[in-house]
């Protein structure tokens, strides 16, 4: 009886303390909620986009074992008879794929897939089924019969027996609406979202493919693969479809782990917020525990009320936060997605997927970090004996004795992360966890470093400020318990503000820098969405009065050992040369080996992912069979993370039978005008294929829109950082002002005035805000290094300059001291107005 009283007073008073500091509490459960809010949302958005690709990739694969893949030349559907009938290979199933648009709506794409309803029973059975749902005879005799979901013909405002306009290849064609599937299983609702089904024949029309298969699908046993493989037709290859599809979903993975350890970041400083309201929450109730020890109460039994505490706070503000990431998730996911279609593939994710295990693990983590973060305090107040307990000072002295420890920790774990960041040549894991020792031991060294630099400042301070000059230096290093907390928490936000900010500014130079190396011609023309020119209306064009030089171009995806390789294919004048920025090889025998000896360049992110080099050479599937092309240069390039091989247009004439030319740059002749030969070159493309004009300058402007657009999620992830920051701010300068209390009633007792001491509190948030700040600098800079040097480069394969904007540490800086300015608004305001006997007897 006598043990579970102390026990009792203890959870009355824990309860009682929570509800006279609603702010305290409400800021504490907000930090939780955010930072939890940001990792699960974050969690969500990945799921959903590899849910919505892995139903996608399962409901276009269905039972497919292997599929043969053609080249840029496609599969003679001749092969695809003889296969089925002459060899007796079943199932098997013809596709013909490629993306539309609609016009006006240059943002949505359109999967059609052309298939053979008949074949399709044993490989897809729901769009086997798609033969009972329509009229055979319509889907093979009407020209451009459509079917699509149900859902999707309701977004698009169609019905049965509609006419849907697409543009392919520069050209409008007309689809007519036969049907809408409503699929009984989830796996096709999903994965046939913004997927237009039609007959093969109409689907070879629409995408200009007349007699030519993209691909055969086939479920083989493995005996029939060695029969299939002795009969692949020139250029095509045999790849299991998992592994096709697994080489896809790799792509995202490094984009999707660094959006998962950014969001960690929020709630690493949600930790330091659940430190100090813990730690606070202990030194104003510390005359109570002292009594209570005196009493009888075991440090168990305070240990575990304390951690009861915590572990409530945290349940209550990831409860919070797992609501609010789930509507964060809504946003984020759209983000997700317009980088994936942006750097990757064409993706559609049309609505959240809230998985249950996800929940689960932001739960945890949220309940797991904020109990960890009240260890500390909870040891602390055990620690403290009963006679200390009593003592205002004893916290402070103690602090002061924890500098030396806090300093070697800090530098120890600084020095830790350094040598993770370089440990391995390879590897994200060893980066992040060297990335986050890093902040820790940064986060650790600011409570000794802003008393010392208090230290230093308090003689300056007083000579510029007086009296009060000196009390706000020495009073921020008096309260170290709590503005050493407060400093670091915004040290690390402001931190990642420079790190993110110059990593992106970086990449955003180096990249515009590349545009400007590459973008020579002044006119570039291009199908809209892609696509092959018009051959005769690419020869009118050429033949326009005005024009000095053409280059042409042609982009296909190839067969490349054990993937598929980006080719481009690059027709090039020698004056138009110097379009390409060399990172290995010497550039006069690269392009003499690149024009005369059939040799390839490389890009970067290509080189980096296959361990390729200057020498090596590379394994491509030809028109001719599997041919080894040597590499002659690695070139820079940030059009893609997943890289690109580079041929010139006579090699690839050489081994593959496909005249087709993408796009044409165009160099006006001295003396002519841009605008003028824009203006001859659409005269004369007025009756052909819709085309794009753009000069270099609108080229350059609309690539670096997209890198904006592609960095949106990363500045929201920013952002939601720092709020965690500025919480947690307010928090440690509410506490603060509260425990301080006394000191301040005093202050007034002995004659400050109220203006007086809101400039005195002012100025120690604008202290702490403003060495926060410059405690940042460093360690921002620090991070940017390790993110573009380290982990981007193994990320995507790109290497950047690092480039260092003086305004974005300046503005940086100002943030922090606005923040903390900002923060301490509402407790200096409070402090002011509180009469001072009032404070002395609450005391």
């Amino acid at each position: 009886m006598a043990a579970g009283l102390p026990r009792s007073l203890m959870l009355r008073a824990s309860i009682r303390y929570l509800a006279r500091h609603p702010w305290q509490l409400g800021l504490a459960l907000l930090g939780v909620a955010i930072g939890v809010a940001v990792v699960v949302a974050v969690d969500l958005a990945n799921q959903s986009a590899s849910r919505a690709f892995s139903l996608s990739t399962d409901a276009l694969t269905g039972q497919t074992t292997h599929q043969v893949v053609g080249g840029p030349q496609g599969i003679p559907e001749t092969w695809y008879v003889e296969l089925r009938r002459d060899h007796g290979i079943r199932p098997a199933a013809p596709v013909v794929e490629g993306f539309v648009r609609l016009p006006g709506d240059d943002q949505r794409s359109l999967r059609v897939l052309g298939v053979d309803v008949f074949a399709e029973t044993g490989v897809r059975p729901a769009l086997g089924a798609v033969s009972g749902l329509v009229d055979a005879g319509d889907l093979l005799a009407r020209p451009g019969g459509a079917v699509m979901l149900a859902e999707d013909l309701w977004l698009l405002e169609l019905e049965p027996g509609d006419r849907l306009t697409v543009r392919h290849g520069g050209r409008d064609q007309e689809l007519r609406i036969l049907a809408g599937l409503e699929p009984a299983r989830e796996l096709e609702a999903v994965g046939l979202q913004d997927v237009i089904i039609m007959d093969v024949s109409a689907a070879q029309e629409l995408l200009g493919r007349a007699g030519r298969l993209d691909r055969v699908d086939l479920v083989l046993s493995d005996e029939q693969v060695a029969t299939v493989e002795a009969l692949l037709p020139s250029g095509a290859r045999l790849a299991e479809a998992d592994q096709r599809a697994a080489a896809l979903e790799q792509m995202t993975d490094a984009f999707q782990l660094n959006l998962q350890a950014f969001s960690l970041l929020a709630l690493v400083v949600g930790a330091f917020l659940i430190y100090n309201t813990m730690t606070f929450s202990v030194v104003q109730r510390r005359q109570l525990m002292g009594m209570l020890r005196a009493t009888g109460t075991t440090r168990g039994e305070l240990f575990r009320v304390i951690l009861l505490e915590a572990a409530v706070i945290g349940l209550v503000g990831t409860m919070l936060g797992l609501a609010l990431g789930i509507t964060l998730a809504t946003v984020l996911v759209d983000l997700v997605t317009r980088t994936i279609n942006d750097l990757y593939f064409v993706l559609s994710v049309r609505e959240l997927s809230v998985a249950p295990e996800s929940l689960v693990r932001g739960m945890l983590l949220g309940v797991g970090m904020t109990v960890v973060a009240a260890l500390a305090p909870a040891r602390e107040a055990t620690a403290i004996p009963p006679r200390a307990a009593l003592s205002r000072s004893y916290l402070e002295r103690r602090r002061l004795r924890w500098l030396p420890g806090l300093s070697l920790a800090g530098l120890v774990l600084a020095a830790l992360g350094t040598l993770l960041l370089g440990a391995t040549e390879r590897g994200l894991l060893a980066p992040f966890a060297g990335l986050f020792a890093l902040i820790i031991g940064a986060a650790l060294l600011v409570p000794p470093l802003l008393w010392l630099v208090t230290r230093l400042l308090a003689p300056v301070l007083a000579a510029l400020g007086g009296f009060l000059g000196r009390m706000t230096a020495r009073g921020v290093a008096a309260s170290l318990s709590r503005t050493g907390v407060a400093a670091a928490a915004l040290m690390v936000a402001v931190s990642a503000v420079i790190g993110v900010g110059v990593m992106v500014d970086s990449f955003r130079a180096t990249f515009a820098d590349w545009l400007d190396a590459t973008l020579h011609a002044d006119i570039y023309i291009s199908v809209p969405g892609g696509g092959a020119m018009e051959p005769d209306q690419r020869q009118r064009l050429e033949a326009v009065e005005g024009i000095e030089l053409v280059t042409r171009s042609r982009f296909v995806r190839v067969g490349a050992d054990d993937h598929e390789a980006r080719l481009r294919v690059f027709e090039i004048p020698p004056p138009a040369e110097d379009g390409f920025s060399f990172r290995a090889g010497d550039p006069e025998s690269a392009w003499a080996a690149y024009r005369e000896d059939g040799a390839v360049f490389i890009t970067e992110p290509y080189a980096w992912h296959r361990e390729l080099d200057v020498g090596d050479r590379v394994l491509l599937d030809t028109g001719e069979g599997p041919r080894e092309f040597p590499v002659a240069a690695v070139l820079y390039d940030y059009g893609t993370s997943e890289g690109a091989v580079i041929m010139a247009r006579a090699t690839y004439d050489r081994y593959w039978d496909d005249p087709a030319i993408d796009s044409i740059g165009v160099f006006a002749a001295p003396g002519v005008a841009t605008d003028t030969l824009r203006e001859r070159l659409q005269q004369a493309a007025a009756d052909g294929q819709h085309l794009d004009f753009r000069s270099s300058r609108e080229l350059r402007e609309l690539s670096l829109e997209i890198f904006d657009q592609t960095f949106t999620i990363t500045q929201v992830l920013r952002i939601l950082a720092i709020l965690v920051a500025v919480t947690g701010v307010l928090s440690a300068l509410l506490a603060l002002a509260l425990e301080r209390a006394r000191e301040y009633a005093v202050l007034r007792a002995s004659g400050m005035t109220p203006r007086e001491l809101g400039v005195l509190v002012t100025g120690q948030n604008v202290l702490v805000g403003l060495l926060s700040g410059l405690f940042a600098i460093p360690l921002g800079v620090g991070l940017a290094a390790a993110l573009i040097l380290v982990i981007n480069q193994r990320s995507f394969g790109w290497s950047m300059d690092l480039t260092v904007d003086p305004w974005i540490l300046a503005q940086a800086v100002a943030f922090a001291m606005v923040a903390a300015v900002v923060a301490g608004l509402y407790p200096a305001w409070r402090m002011a107005r509180t009469s001072p006997g009032r404070a002395l007897r609450e005391e």
